[in-house]
C-alpha cells in the first residue's frame, strides 16, 4: 500500500509541474473563401386584397425577397380597429362564425410565395358582406427557421414584431392583390 501511495504522490507532483511556455507555432494555411455568415432576420410586407369570384376568393403573393425552404411565414390580418384607432391583428388561420356558416381565412406557402384564401362551410362566399371580402389587410412576416428552433417564441403579432424589432415603417407595402 505504501508503494502504491508513493507512486500516486509522485505522479501528482509530476503532473502539476510546469515549465516556461514555448514559442507560438507557425500560422496555419488560410481556409477556403466562403460567403459571409450571420443570422438572417425576419422580413415583412403588407398586402391589401379583395376576395372575389374572379380570383376564386383567394390570391397568391410573391415575397419579393429570398426565402429559404426552412423559413416560415407568419400571416396576420386586421380583425378590428378600436375606437381609439388601435388595430387588432390576428394570426391566420382565423375563423368567423356567421349565419351563412363558418368562414376561415387560411393560407399555404412555398419558398417563393404565399397563398391566402377563404375556406370554411359557407356555400357561396359571394353572399358574404363586403366587410369580409373587400380591402382586407394582411401582414406577412417571414421568420428564419433558426429562431423557431427553440419552440418558445411568442407568435402573436405583438410578440413577433417586438422580437424582431419590426416597426410599422418596416412593412413594405405591396400593390393591391387582385390575382
Amino acid at each position: 500500500m505504501k508503494k502504491l501511495f508513493s507512486i500516486f504522490a509522485a505522479s501528482i507532483i509530476f503532473l502539476s509541474c510546469s515549465g516556461p511556455q514555448g514559442p507560438i507555432g507557425p500560422q496555419g494555411p488560410e481556409g477556403i473563401p466562403g460567403l459571409d455568415g450571420g443570422l438572417e432576420y425576419a422580413k415583412a410586407f403588407e398586402v391589401v386584397a379583395d376576395f372575389t369570384q374572379a380570383n376564386g376568393y383567394g390570391f397568391v403573393e410573391e415575397y419579393g425577397f429570398d426565402v429559404f425552404p426552412a423559413d416560415v411565414p407568419l400571416i396576420y390580418m386586421i380583425w378590428d380597429v378600436l375606437e381609439n384607432g388601435t388595430e387588432v391583428w390576428r394570426p391566420l388561420p382565423q375563423s368567423a362564425y356567421l349565419s351563412q356558416g363558418i368562414l376561415t381565412y387560411n393560407f399555404d406557402f412555398t419558398d417563393t410565395d404565399v397563398s391566402i384564401f377563404m375556406d370554411g362551410t359557407v356555400n357561396d362566399f359571394g353572399t358574404l358582406s363586403e366587410a369580409y371580402r373587400i380591402g382586407q389587410t394582411f401582414r406577412v412576416v417571414v421568420v428564419p427557421a433558426e429562431f423557431l428552433a427553440g419552440g418558445r417564441m411568442d407568435l402573436t403579432y405583438e410578440g413577433v414584431t417586438k422580437a424582431f424589432n419590426i416597426k410599422e415603417s418596416d412593412f413594405k407595402k405591396h400593390p393591391k392583390a387582385t390575382k
